[in-house]
């Protein structure tokens, strides 16, 4: 939470799909917990507010995450896969979605329009090392990296790729990388 800025914002959209995905996996009472102390009653998707709830909620719901998935990278992960999905379910997700004709490759390389779509902080850098395998950096991002190598994850196989692979790993305190690939 320390290198957030009071600039840093995230849309009630996103904020709105972690508590979801938090309700989900955790219960409603962590889910409630999450938003009793953002100081809302509600949080309005079109709105935006400090990219701090979001890691807020984490630290809250962690605990009860872990004790509903094997890790805190695979609850990291599920929730960087509903993060997708939210935004997908969106007018923009599914204008997004359409535009790339289900190509694996084109999915990926909505990612950063699609960040900037649901947060006005970081950056993302999709470098291809072949046909169907490929690296994102991410810069200047808050969330844990196992969070964005289940985006990466959820959009390659929602191109129709398969055999997935997807591994990640922290490259500074705000910075990380998701390797993947696809046959």
């Amino acid at each position: 939470m320390s290198h957030c800025t009071p600039q840093d914002t995230a849309r009630g959209m996103f904020l709105n799909g972690m508590l979801k995905s938090i309700r989900a996996l955790a219960g409603d009472a962590v889910a409630k917990q999450c938003l009793e102390a953002s100081g809302h009653e509600q949080l309005v998707d079109a709105f935006n507010y400090p990219a701090t709830l979001q890691l807020q909620f984490l630290s809250i719901a962690m605990p009860a995450l872990l004790a509903r998935c094997a890790s805190h990278d695979q609850a990291m992960r599920k929730l960087g896969r509903d993060a997708v999905m939210d935004f997908l379910g969106t007018t923009a997700g599914r204008m997004l979605l359409t535009l790339s004709g289900k190509d694996p490759k084109r999915l990926v390389e909505s990612l950063p329009s699609a960040r900037k779509a649901s947060v006005n902080f970081g950056t993302q850098v999709i470098e291809w090392i072949g046909p169907k395998q490929g690296r994102v950096i991410f810069k200047r991002e808050f969330m844990p990296h196992a969070y964005y190598a289940g985006m990466v994850e959820m959009l390659l196989e929602l191109g129709g790729a398969t055999m997935v692979g997807v591994r990640s790993r922290q490259t500074g305190r705000v910075d990380s990388e998701v390797i993947f690939t696809w046959d």
